[in-house]
């Protein structure tokens, strides 16, 4: 089902825009720097993992992105809270509802990348994580480190 690539966990504030983000004309201004990298490997395709899920449906989501990227929006990770039995074994929110993601495709061999801001939501030292600053968002740092990955692939 979702074996054609990489797949990307995105995470939405601290990556897209600042976090916090007050001013609305600030939302998602790391966007074009974020598709432009997605473009150069059209294989990849994105799961949100941000809570902007928790109160948005996939097509809302889709909506933030341009319409080239927006048809690679293919799902959205679970709730953690939905998943108990990883809870225990991983403890690291994110991380779970990742984790919940790839068993549910039945596919556990996909290769997979996370973008957050947030690090205390995985397992330490996890290397399929670009952990961007929440203030300068998916900056230069970051798209160098995806694009090596999204290379190795």
């Amino acid at each position: 089902m979702y074996d054609e690539g990489m797949i990307v966990f995105l995470d939405i504030d601290g990556v897209l825009h600042p976090e916090p983000c007050y001013d609305k004309a600030q939302f998602f201004i790391f966007l074009p720097r974020l598709e432009r990298v997605l473009r150069e490997f059209p294989q990849v395709q994105i799961v949100i993992s941000s809570t902007w899920r928790h109160n948005r449906t996939l097509e809302q989501l889709r909506e933030i992105f341009s319409p080239d990227i927006a048809v690679r929006v293919v799902d959205v990770t679970p709730r953690w809270s939905m998943l108990p039995d990883l809870m225990e074994s991983i403890g690291y929110q994110r991380h779970v509802e990742i984790e919940g993601w790839i068993r549910r495709t039945g596919e556990p061999w996909q290769p997979w990348v996370a973008i957050d801001d947030k690090p205390y939501l995985y397992k330490p030292f996890l290397k399929n994580l670009i952990k961007t600053d929440s203030l300068t968002g998916f900056d230069e740092i970051a798209e160098n480190l995806l694009r090596q990955k999204l290379m190795l692939k």
